[in-house]
């Protein structure tokens, strides 16, 4: 234990040991709820790294972790080794020009199939929703009470909550426009639709 303690706190494991204390915090931050996996993502930091795929935050833990790993392992060989020959202060730079680029390649390896994990395209939002046409399916549509059904643009149906505003006679079949998403209320303001009347034919 004395000698993995004297390796962590020891040049040039120290400075990776505080890079890796601040990973740490940031995780548990997250698991606690307190940050959130994307709060540090810069996409052009990683694909210049080659290392783009996954969040910012899992590739610098992944490289911060190894090279820490990697050079602890270099600096207990080191202190158990005798080479009288060689100044061992040269060897424990060597170990930190080394630890880096060996983290890389590792970190390298592992982000391919980590890169499956988190597909680049979003997945659907409501949102997505604003500006389609739907069909009511409910007998009326107020400020309280109605539903209508929605085709996505992938072509998927969904059933959502619609409101409206005014005292438009929306029933049963008729066609509206949703123009926009209340997130409070989890719903959708429709309005009529005539399709005869849109300019786009």
């Amino acid at each position: 234990m004395a000698e993995f303690l004297r390796g962590a706190a020891g040049f040039p494991t120290v400075l990776f040991t505080s890079a890796l204390l601040v990973v740490i915090g940031f995780w548990l931050l997250v698991l606690t709820g307190a940050a959130a996996p994307e709060s540090f993502d810069a996409d052009v930091a990683t694909d210049a790294l080659s290392l783009g795929g996954v969040p910012v935050s899992v590739a610098a833990s992944l490289l911060i972790a190894f090279g820490w790993f990697i050079s602890l392992a270099g600096s207990v060989l080191l202190n158990r080794a005798e080479l009288p020959s060689v100044p061992l202060h040269l060897l424990r730079v060597g170990v930190l020009v080394a630890s880096p680029a060996l983290s890389w390649w590792v970190t390298r390896a592992l982000v391919r199939p980590l890169a499956k994990l988190f597909p680049d395209e979003p997945g659907p939002s409501r949102q997505d929703f604003v500006g389609l046409t739907c069909t009511v399916r409910t007998g009326r549509v107020d400020t309280g009470f109605g539903q209508a059904e929605v085709v996505a643009r992938d072509g998927s149906t969904a059933l959502v909550q619609v409101r409206q505003t005014g005292h438009d006679v929306l029933g049963h079949g008729s066609t509206g426009l949703l123009y926009a998403y209340d997130d409070a209320g989890e719903f959708f303001w429709v309005a009529p639709y005539d399709k005869a009347l849109d300019p786009r034919g």
